[in-house]
């Protein structure tokens, strides 16, 4: 994942979600964009939409400590709050050793790297070279 430093813009950009493609695309930039930025490693994007009735898109990411974890679900939830998505249900920050933060449209999971790789979520949702990708942040 190349090291790129983002303009602050691109992370406040008010987003508004309705369910089309286009808000879901700049939501999930928003969710990416915001993780890059806190140095969370490993970023993967996954696009369920036809494929489940979860979510439509699962983003994946890691963080390299227990308190890593939490600072990147912390700021997240706090940005995401900024853009009036308030009621993101959130699990898993009692230990943070998996956070999840489901958003709805977005589903985000923020992992200790050795909890990352018990579960292998990436495997369990069969996942192609074109489906998902790291994401170029």
């Amino acid at each position: 994942m190349d090291s790129v430093r983002r303009d602050e813009t691109s992370r406040t950009a008010e987003v508004r979600v309705t369910g089309d493609d286009d808000a879901i695309v700049a939501l999930e930039t928003l969710v990416l964009d915001t993780l890059d930025a806190d140095k969370a490693e490993e970023i993967m994007s996954i696009d369920l939409r036809g494929k489940s009735s979860v979510t439509d898109i699962m983003i994946i990411a890691s963080g390299r400590s227990a308190r890593h974890v939490n600072a990147l679900a912390d700021n997240l939830t706090r940005i995401l709050k900024e853009q009036g998505r308030n009621k993101a249900r959130i699990e898993g920050l009692q230990t943070c050793d998996w956070v999840l933060i489901d958003i709805g449209d977005i589903v985000i999971h923020l992992f200790r790297p050795e909890v990352r790789t018990f579960y292998n979520l990436e495997k369990m949702w069969s996942v192609d070279t074109d489906d998902a990708a790291p994401a170029a942040h």
